[in-house]
């Protein structure tokens, strides 16, 4: 079966945070770096990195993946999933990661892809405790509900009119903890320190 597309959203305004929280660092590395070292490129067809900013545009390109520019970030998440999956429209499904879990894992993500091959007509997602969390694969069938979204909105509104078309992966909770905030950078840091 042909492998699904891979779109890294990595445009956020990171308001909550005060700054672009994806060029701060966690234990010496940017979040973004540690961020595109989660995609397991063995499991994509190819992979796209959606962002504003032009540091993360560069280092997009430093791992040979597709680099495009969100010129638009202020009118939200889905300017972003547009953009992504307009690059991946060919594929049978895509991922979409975000760049604000630090503590997740590629061996996580690689499982994700493989969990998706056996139900490809299903979204799959990692979770937590039977809540959802990200990354999500989208089958094609669900491409046009994901390019109709607007405003500041995610895949999310789609698996809520959906749910039950939704396969959830187990993961340790850590790995599904959005970096949001200066306080929870602060938390992931001593979670890290406390594995390493």
């Amino acid at each position: 079966m042909e492998k699904p597309g891979c779109v890294v959203l990595a445009a956020g305004m990171g308001k909550r945070f005060g700054a672009n929280k994806l060029t701060t660092a966690l234990d010496g590395r940017w979040m973004i770096l540690r961020a595109l070292e989660t995609v397991p490129t063995e499991c994509f067809s190819s992979v796209v990195v959606v962002s504003q900013y032009p540091e993360i545009l560069k280092l997009a390109g430093e791992f040979h993946f597709a680099a495009i520019h969100n010129d638009k970030p202020e009118q939200g998440l889905s300017r972003s999933i547009h953009l992504g999956l307009t690059a991946l429209r060919d594929c049978p499904a895509v991922c979409f990661q975000v760049s604000d879990q630090p503590l997740l894992r590629r061996e996580s993500v690689a499982a994700l892809a493989n969990f998706w091959h056996q139900q490809p007509e299903q979204i799959a997602a990692l979770a937590h405790g039977g809540v959802r969390g990200n990354p999500c694969i989208f089958p094609q069938k669900f491409f046009p509900k994901l390019m109709a979204l607007t405003g500041d909105t995610g895949g999310a509104e789609v698996i809520r009119r959906h749910e039950d078309a939704l396969r959830l992966l187990e993961v340790p909770a850590e790995e599904l903890w959005d970096v949001d905030t200066p306080q929870a950078l602060s938390a992931a840091e001593r979670t890290l320190k406390g594995e390493n």
